[in-house]
């Protein structure tokens, strides 16, 4: 019987979480829901010096918004914890040691500035330093010493980092369920340090031990990872473990196409790439998208169904999901597409369920005492038109503000000398009109037109910039309906006056 699924999203809290780690985590939930599995976080933080405070909250609030919470981690413990990785350090040494015994790494002694001069010396003659088979036998390791030299120098307390020790003239074979087979030369490989001198393991050390121990069975990260797939699956067998299986996922480009998805690509064209604020950068929540309209976008950023469909809820993505079908190459991150999937859940999401927010936008932008009445009618009539729920504050701002100015370009083709006459005329009935509703103040008005001989062009568009302060809007009479009697007379009288 085959081990239950258990993936694995693995940050370093060092800052906040890009949207291409974002979509990293997606994938894994996903997989994990479709087999029935455990989704599990876990915090690689054993590089101190990077370490942010506040960066590994911020990972968690974010999943936890964007509704793919993991089951396991920090704060939810399982059977598997500690799940940071500094509250791990003591497990790692024990293994640095069996791998030493065992052949498969060393000691090495070599000073920060020794191995530099080496670099700096290649360089000059147009090579490229490595530290592997063809020199580490000429470096400082342990590999040239006798075992009382070497126990002499390790009492004496000298620092030291560990080497994985990569054999020589092998082809190394491997399979990632996105990219298929996979060879590599182990003579072009370098001997990676797997424990540093802090006494820290490096990724490479913890990466391998903590999935063993937490019993991962598949591996699913970014492509950066890709160039340390032949020593994470060589560790594997250092150890005698059976490895996890292994998929890679494609870069997430530049909205051009062209490079690797960056902050300043966000900056430079306004788009978020994070998925909550980060100190002055705004993320997906705080620029009004849902959480539903990011996953889906998300998820269409490197794999697709097979289908037509681009609309999926989260359960449908569970069922659809598979990593065979992940592409291999980048994808073009689409802003306006992104912008596209949030306006479609803007309009199909039920008035309830969006007005706690709508009202909470009008009271900080627009206090004042209104109806709930009125704001959700607003709120119906303006979000066909809207990506987002602060767009539709915006362009709904005539609701709330009576206009102070008029559209140059507008005035100066709508309201002819003639107007201000029509416009008294138009003012004077509607102070008769008995129902004050849209469907009712349409009918009476455009019989009042028609019976007065004008045109509709010479009343509508002169009567709508009147009430808005430009030639836009929902349906006119939807709007005097929702001002009332009262203020659609006064908006009459300002702008036969103003203009």
């Amino acid at each position: 019987m085959a081990a239950p699924v258990r993936v694995r999203f693995a940050p370093s809290p060092t800052g906040p979480l890009h949207i291409g780690g974002v979509r990293t985590a997606l994938y894994n939930y996903l997989f994990a829901r479709k087999h029935g599995g455990s989704f599990v976080l876990r915090i690689e933080d054993t590089d101190q010096k990077r370490f942010v405070e506040g960066a590994e909250q911020y990972i968690a609030e974010s999943l936890d918004w964007l509704n793919i919470p993991y089951d396991e981690g920090p704060g939810r413990e399982g059977n598997y914890g500690p799940y940071r990785q500094s509250e791990r350090q003591s497990l790692y040494q024990e293994y640095v040691f069996q791998l030493i015994d065992s052949g498969w790494a060393y000691y090495a002694f070599d000073r920060p500035e020794a191995l530099e001069a080496h670099r700096v010396d290649h360089e000059k003659k147009g090579k490229t330093f490595i530290y592997n088979w063809h020199n580490r036998e000429k470096l400082d390791n342990s590999l040239g010493l006798t075992s009382e030299e070497l126990a002499k120098r390790l009492d004496s307390g000298e620092a030291y980092t560990v080497r994985f020790k990569w054999p020589k003239d092998e082809t190394l074979v491997f399979t990632d369920i996105i990219r298929g087979e996979i060879r590599i030369d182990t003579n072009t490989l370098d001997d990676k340090v797997l424990f540093k001198s802090d006494g820290m393991p490096t990724y490479h050390l913890a990466n391998i031990v903590d999935d063993h121990l937490m019993e991962i069975t598949h591996v699913i990260r970014g492509e950066e990872w890709l160039p340390s797939l032949a020593l994470h699956v060589k560790l594997y067998e250092a150890f005698g473990w059976k490895a996890p299986e292994f998929a890679h996922l494609p870069l997430i480009l530049k909205p051009s196409g062209k490079g690797k998805l960056s902050k300043r690509d966000g900056d430079k064209l306004g788009f978020p790439v994070f998925p909550l604020q980060w100190e002055e950068s705004i993320g997906y929540r705080e620029a009004g998208y849902f959480p539903e309209a990011v996953v889906n976008f998300l998820a269409f950023l490197g794999w697709n169904p097979g289908t037509e469909q681009e609309l999926f809820s989260l359960e449908e993505l569970v069922d659809a999901f598979s990593l065979e079908r992940v592409h291999k190459s980048g994808a073009r991150f689409d802003p306006d597409k992104n912008a596209w999937f949030n306006q479609h859940y803007l309009q199909s999401k039920p008035i309830s369920a969006l007005a706690g927010e709508f009202v909470s936008l009008v009271g900080e932008t627009y206090p004042g005492d209104y109806e709930d009445g009125f704001l959700l009618r607003i709120l119906e009539l303006m979000r066909e038109r809207a990506h987002f729920l602060p767009e539709i504050l915006e362009s709904a701002k005539f609701f709330f503000v009576r206009p102070a100015e008029y559209d140059p370009k507008a005035a100066s083709k709508q309201w002819k000398p003639e107007t201000p006459e029509r416009m008294e005329a138009l003012e004077e009935f509607l102070k008769t009109v008995p129902e004050f509703r849209s469907a009712e103040l349409e009918a009476s008005v455009k019989e009042w037109i028609v019976n007065s001989g004008y045109g509709f062009g010479q009343i509508m568009a002169p009567f709508r910039l009147a009430l808005v302060g430009a030639l836009q809007g929902p349906h006119l009479f939807d709007i005097a309906d929702l001002l009332g009697r009262e203020e659609t007379l006064l908006r009459l009288r300002n702008a036969i006056e103003s203009l």
